[in-house]
């Protein structure tokens, strides 16, 4: 080997151009690499964060929205329950006094809850033909007025099946929500929620209250975010209850693609916008949504970008001129490294250069060069010794549970589902021919079974698990082929049985597969332990029926 002193770098491979060249040149590719990444996460934080800031309006509006739901709910709720304790008899004058406690209840309970437009107590005409209940209004802000009940009676007395707040209560037997209409009597827009009233399971009426339709407007109105943010309502069935921007009781549009999917949040375009939004379910069965254009989300992380672009640009011309400045001094360690090398050479260090160059690293190339060779040597003699079954020659116990962890890795990454499948084999007997012939006829009986198992799954790594157990994980055509080659190693083991004469060598195996399943298999030691347990579910089921 050339002493280093006789090596002679001539200027045009000189290091220290070479070294300035190529530092700058990775130290760009570095800095773009870094802010690409730097991009990427600003963005993916930034949009987190707005997902969070969203899903935090609409949890506040739910909660807002939903405790007065509730809060209604209650009321009519309490005065259902003093209805039918107090209902004594169907008798006009038992009906009388009747609706004129449950009036008094009514109007203390009212007071509790704002918003309230009217409430009501009806009774069904099949019940009485003069007792029609009661309807008090609050349409001026300035309390509640008993008003003549008229629905009903602009009807014939015996039909009442185009009023929904009287016929769902009844068809349905439970308290309902109904979606926002506009009300013949007061000309006006609400939301109502109604009860059905019994006695001895005699349907007698309902009792309910409409709520002024602005008091859910107002706390929609209130939920806005960044420029252009806004909450909506929708029902179940796609229709828009309420929007800030489009009178939704006049033209009762259906929401855009995307927003009735299962997923809390989304993305939509309306009017030529990109936006993106969140829905939470609310206590009347309808769907709070908040939505904001995507372009405005983007906004705040792009600034961000802008500022890290001018950063790693000063930092970029920063580093370049320091490393013009200090680069001559790295030709001097590097000869000190190439010394070094050497004893490389004889093993310290596991470390492999891939260069032809003509100065200093040239030299530390062809020393590391020598030292790969004994490296690979050597690792390989160990991976042999480590992961290789002596007696079959395929591979062992500790290289099936490396593999296993390996798909593991695989299995544990968001969105991917590798296909594979995992076989168990067990030789049946063959303690009873180690005992009766000798440990040398076993082992011939198990060479026998891993070759047919070789010969079957021969796309697929093979391996000795245990003394009479092997395992052979199924991926690509062999896992396509999977049932098919099932039947064929089990045909190839009935032909050697009925072909051979000797014990040792009548392949007699049980066996197990199991398909990897996303949606059942929380790890790939699920896969393996089902395997495991079909094995011995045909081991069983072989004895039985030979039994």
């Amino acid at each position: 080997m050339q002493n280093l002193n006789d090596v002679k770098v001539s200027p045009w491979h000189s290091l220290r151009v070479k070294i300035t060249a190529a530092t700058v040149c990775a130290l760009i590719l570095a800095m773009l690499v870094a802010m690409a990444f730097g991009v990427a996460a600003i963005r993916n934080i930034g949009n987190k964060s707005a997902e969070q800031t969203l899903l935090l309006l609409c949890e506040a509006g739910q909660k807002n929205l939903d405790s007065y739901f509730k809060s209604v709910e209650q009321s009519v709720e309490m005065v259902s329950a003093y209805v039918e304790s107090d209902l004594r008899g169907l008798e006009d004058a038992e009906l009388q006094a009747h609706l004129n406690r449950v009036s008094d209840i009514f109007r203390k309970m009212t007071y509790r809850t704002s918003g309230i437009l009217t409430y009501y107590y009806r009774i069904d005409p099949a019940v009485s033909q003069t007792q029609t209940g009661f309807w008090f209004v609050n349409s001026d802000g300035e309390g509640f007025r008993e008003h003549a009940p008229t629905d009903i009676t602009l009807y014939d007395t015996d039909d009442t099946s185009a009023l929904v707040w009287f016929t769902v209560p009844k068809a349905t037997g439970a308290g309902v929500w109904l979606p926002p209409y506009i009300t013949d009597n007061l000309d006006a827009r609400v939301i109502s929620y109604n009860v059905p009233v019994y006695l001895d399971k005699t349907f007698v009426g309902v009792i309910g209250i409409e709520l002024d339709y602005k008091t859910m407007a107002d706390q929609i109105n209130n939920i806005t975010l960044y420029d252009n943010g806004y909450a909506f309502v929708n029902s179940a069935d796609g229709t828009i209850v309420y929007h800030p921007r489009i009178d939704a009781m006049e033209t009762q549009p259906t929401v855009p693609e995307g927003l009735l999917g299962e997923e809390r949040f989304f993305r939509y375009t309306y009017d030529g916008i990109e936006k993106q939004g969140v829905w939470l379910p609310l206590a009347n069965g309808e769907r709070l949504n908040v939505a904001v254009p995507v372009k405005e989300i983007n906004a705040g992380w792009q600034s961000w970008v802008r500022h890290i672009v001018l950063i790693f640009t000063a930092m970029l011309v920063l580093f370049v001129l320091g490393i013009m400045r200090f680069v001559g001094r790295i030709t001097k360690p590097l000869k000190q490294l190439t010394e070094c090398a050497q004893q490389v050479d004889a093993g310290n260090y596991d470390v492999h250069l891939d260069y032809n160059g003509k100065d200093e690293v040239g030299v530390l190339a062809n020393t590391f060069n020598s030292l790969t060779a004994h490296l690979k040597a050597y690792i390989g003699n160990l991976n042999d010794l480590a992961y290789a079954d002596a007696l079959t020659s395929l591979h062992n116990k500790g290289a099936f549970d490396i593999m296993i962890q390996n798909i593991q890795i695989q299995v544990s990454e968001p969105g991917h589902a590798p296909e594979f499948a995992v076989c168990i084999f067990d030789c049946n007997n063959l303690k009873k021919i180690n005992d009766q012939t000798g440990h040398d006829k076993g082992d011939i009986y198990l060479k026998e079974t891993a070759a047919i198992i070789c010969e079957v799954f021969d796309h697929s790594p093979v391996f000795r698990i245990g003394g009479d157990e092997f395992a052979a994980v199924l991926v690509n055509n062999d896992y396509q082929r999977r049932e098919e080659l099932l039947v064929l190693f089990d045909e190839l083991c009935a032909k050697k049985r009925a072909k051979e004469s000797e014990p040792w060598e009548q392949v007699d195996v049980a066996r197990g597969m199991a398909v990897y399943d996303p949606k059942e298999d929380e790890s790939v030691n699920d896969v393996v332990r089902r395997a495991d347990k079909l094995m011995y579910d045909h081991k069983w089921n072989r004895k039985r029926n030979v039994s």
